[in-house]
């Protein structure tokens, strides 16, 4: 963390802390356990494969409890995982986790739609929340779920693994300190060929959204921490081949965003093909980007001085336990709640810029 980055955690922490942000019950829990306990809030195909096994990794907390609309399921995760039956709860007994002492934070990960709501009810009963990008599916639905964290002095995180990647990091860093001179602009695509076509990523209702929503949202945050600035104006296409499957959604969608020092950042998404998953900087002295830049391993680096290389790590792993150190320490998180809605309100205005064919200016936190 640079100097600049520690100063804004401390004054952060300071304010929170002033207001009674970290309750005595939970400074308590710290000092009981070597670990905090996190809730999965649903219980799908990531936290299946990629958040359960993480959890088995991290340092500072621990798979305590599970909430979950499938009841065919809790046997199978109680003893993969060794859950206690007091820990396990569904979508309508949801609220009684205030009851929980195990329980230290919910982690939402649930259809896009479902994220406000949840993390609402999981801020009232107490618990700090991480939740699953997009943050929401509107940037009125982002405010609510900053609003009841605050007022009930509980921490929102949100799942933007990548800037707790290694080769993301190095790439923010070679940016700051303008390595390879003052950037000018910026690529970044994410995009897959999607399946079935009876899933909720399909359906407007529950997504929000197409691509852009899904992945493409890695591409504009890749955009955003890389520059250090956010979006001024933006403009956009959509491209449908497919009007039956893509009925309610979008399936591929480019975008030009106009950034902070005259820099322009074009980016792309798609649920049409596969192989997009990249993005590169181009400064005045040279270029450095990563290919693949936004998959759960196999990271690779590239410049026009040779390659970027680190060890791979635990996306999901890194982040759980950054936000865990962050409630235990009292220092605020670098992926709060502000940060997703600051996504929404490029996300939305790059809807709108799509929708009317003409250039949309986003709208400020």
């Amino acid at each position: 963390m640079n100097a600049s980055s520690r100063r804004k955690f401390l004054q952060v922490t300071s304010a929170l802390a002033a207001t009674g942000y970290f309750s005595s019950r939970t400074a308590l829990g710290r000092q009981q356990r070597d670990q905090l306990g996190v809730a999965l809030v649903g219980l799908g195909s990531l936290s299946t494969n990629q958040i359960a096994p993480a959890l088995q990794k991290t340092k500072h907390i621990k798979l305590a409890g599970i909430v979950t609309g499938t009841p065919s399921k809790v046997d199978v995760w109680r003893q993969k995982y060794g859950i206690p039956q007091e820990n396990v709860y569904n979508y309508e007994t949801y609220d009684q986790i205030a009851n929980n002492d195990a329980i230290d934070l919910v982690y939402i990960v649930l259809p896009n739609s479902m994220h406000a709501e949840y993390t609402i009810r999981g801020a009232k009963a107490g618990k700090h929340v991480f939740c699953e990008k997009p943050m929401a599916n509107s940037a009125a639905d982002c405010k609510q779920m900053i609003e009841a964290c605050e007022q009930n002095k509980r921490m929102l995180g949100i799942g933007y693994r990548c800037q707790f990647e290694p080769h993301h990091q190095h790439c923010m860093k070679l940016a700051r300190d303008e390595t390879f001179g003052k950037i000018r602009g910026i690529e970044a695509n994410f995009g897959f060929k999607i399946g079935d076509p009876k899933q909720w990523r399909l359906r407007k209702d529950l997504a929000g959204g197409g691509p852009l929503m899904d992945v493409g949202i890695y591409a504009l945050q890749a955009c955003r921490y890389l520059t250090g600035g956010e979006p001024i104006r933006v403009t956009a296409t959509e491209t449908k081949t497919d009007p039956v499957k893509f009925a309610e959604v979008e399936e591929s969608l480019s975008w030009t965003m106009e950034m902070p020092h005259g820099i322009i950042a074009s980016c792309s998404t798609t649920y049409n093909f596969n192989g997009m998953n990249n993005f590169r900087a181009f400064g005045d002295d040279g270029y450095f980007g990563l290919d693949p830049a936004y998959s759960y391993e196999g990271i690779k680096g590239t410049s026009s001085r040779g390659p970027i290389e680190f060890p791979q790590v635990d996306h999901f792993a890194a982040e759980l336990d950054d936000f865990a150190q962050c409630i235990r320490e009292g220092r605020a998180t670098r992926v709060p709640g502000e940060e997703g809605l600051k996504d929404l309100l490029v996300i939305e205005a790059i809807y709108a810029a799509a929708r009317t064919g003409t250039r949309v200016a986003v709208q400020s936190v």
